[in-house]
């Protein structure tokens, strides 16, 4: 069946040099079948009036870790009462998430699924990493192979207490890596002080790339270190958080086809400084935002949170925070079907309550997104327009 949605004031396409003013998509067969003007429209099975609001590409989570259990706020408490964040903190949700049944992970996993997809969240990565167990890593990866778009293996998120670290990385190289591989594509390390030097994330990504997936790193989140130029000289897809860089991991990126995906909602719940967002993107880099939803350091599911932060507080245009939260998020998950609006990509789009995107930024944390579509099928709830 063919939908008609016209009405569209102000339409991101993220493949044109601006928005398209008074416009319309047809979504048939879970892809776009029309975009442009209005106009020019084809008759379709269905129509749907928006009454004059601004439409985008569904956002692009492409970092979270919502395969957990347990809860965190005594944590969160007590880092906004000045202590502070620490990789080590990983070590509680992996006991809850260990003792937690399967039907307890599905549920708490499809209740933020729903969360992000309300939102306008159509294509969502998240990641294993709170089980550190070849049993409970394996679960993970099923669970979320499931029901997420993406799944990222990361056996290397933390050495388990009492663990020799070279035993474990032998560990997450080997038996632990052959008992996911075929439930995930891509395999990230957290390269950081307190969890893994250079040469151990080295290993692991070297070995997972060996297996044919993917790389992504967590790097330079809690101080300068080796994690961009590690997933540059490896050709990583992505390197998450990029707090802070030196001026030769800025070079780096943007000399490389490594995404700098920024996790701005992670950067304010650590009190860390927000990544350096304009600087990378004068520089040439490309630029994703994602959310790094996780009941640690980053409780949230909301892009337009990020998108908002990142115009209100780190240098980026409206347009550019979108582009990052959408078509950049997309980058980092080597995807061209999402994150753009065209015909023949995925019939992912969001409606705002709003005349234009400046809203997501001019009307910080209010609701905007009254209606979603996923593969061209409207996601709950569906509001009638007037």
């Amino acid at each position: 069946m063919a939908i008609l949605i016209t009405g569209i004031s102000e339409l991101t396409t993220n493949v044109e040099d601006g928005p398209v003013r008074n416009a319309a998509v047809v979504l048939e067969g879970g892809r776009f079948a029309f975009v442009g003007s209005a106009a020019a429209a084809p008759a379709a099975d269905e129509k749907v009036d928006v009454g004059g609001r601004a439409a985008l590409p569904g956002w692009v989570d492409s970092h979270s870790h919502l395969v957990f259990a347990g809860d965190r706020t005594a944590e969160f408490e007590a880092r906004m009462a000045g202590l502070p964040y620490r990789a080590g903190g990983i070590a509680t949700t992996v006991a809850a998430t260990r003792e937690a049944t399967d039907d307890d992970l599905v549920a708490n996993l499809a209740r933020h699924l729903a969360e992000a997809r309300r939102q306008g969240t159509t294509c969502l990565e998240t990641k294993t990493g709170y089980g550190l167990r070849v049993e409970d890593e394996l679960r993970s990866a099923r669970i979320a192979a499931a029901s997420a778009d993406e799944v990222t293996y990361l056996g290397a998120h933390l050495v388990p207490t009492g663990t020799d670290p070279e035993s474990y990385v032998d560990l997450v190289c080997g038996p632990m890596l052959d008992a996911v591989a075929p439930y995930v594509r891509w395999a990230d390390v957290f390269c950081e002080t307190g969890a893994f030097d250079e040469h151990q994330a080295e290993r692991v990504l070297r070995a997972a790339a060996a297996r044919g997936l993917g790389l992504r790193v967590h790097g330079n989140q809690l101080g300068y270190g080796p994690g961009v130029q590690l997933a540059v000289r490896l050709g990583a897809a992505s390197v998450d958080h990029c707090t802070y860089l030196a001026t030769d991991d800025i070079e780096a990126l943007a000399a490389s086809n490594t995404v700098a995906t920024l996790l701005p909602a992670c950067d304010l719940s650590t009190r860390q400084p927000l990544a350096p967002a304009r600087t990378l993107l004068d520089a040439g880099a490309t630029v994703a935002l994602a959310t790094n939803a996780n009941p640690g350091s980053s409780y949230t599911t909301s892009m337009a949170f990020c998108v908002a932060t990142a115009v209100l507080q780190m240098g980026l245009s409206v347009p550019e925070a979108v582009y990052a939260a959408t078509a950049g998020g997309a980058a980092a998950l080597r995807r061209d079907d999402v994150g753009s609006i065209r015909v023949g990509a995925r019939a992912d789009l969001q409606v705002l309550d709003a005349p234009s995107v400046a809203h997501l930024a001019y009307r910080p944390g209010v609701p905007l997104t009254p209606a979603v579509w996923r593969f061209g099928r409207r996601v709950p709830p569906q509001p009638t327009f007037g």
